[in-house]
């Protein structure tokens, strides 16, 4: 549970700024959605090494 410690005299758009940002460190709506449907182990693994190529080949053009 996130907790934020509005102060005295804060803005309570402020305070929800920090809520978000401190929400979207946790990524927290990131798991529920990929709690949302069960993906392979090795479907994991091969977006991972595409992935990879991907930013190999985007470091290998640079140069």
């Amino acid at each position: 549970m996130l907790i934020i410690p509005v102060k005295d005299g804060e803005n309570i758009d402020r305070a929800l700024k920090r809520f978000k940002r401190k929400f979207d460190r946790t990524k927290t709506m990131k798991q529920l959605r990929d709690r949302k449907h069960f993906t392979k182990p090795s479907v994991n693994k091969r977006k991972q090494v595409q992935k990879a190529q991907y930013v190999q080949g985007l470091k290998a053009k640079e140069e």
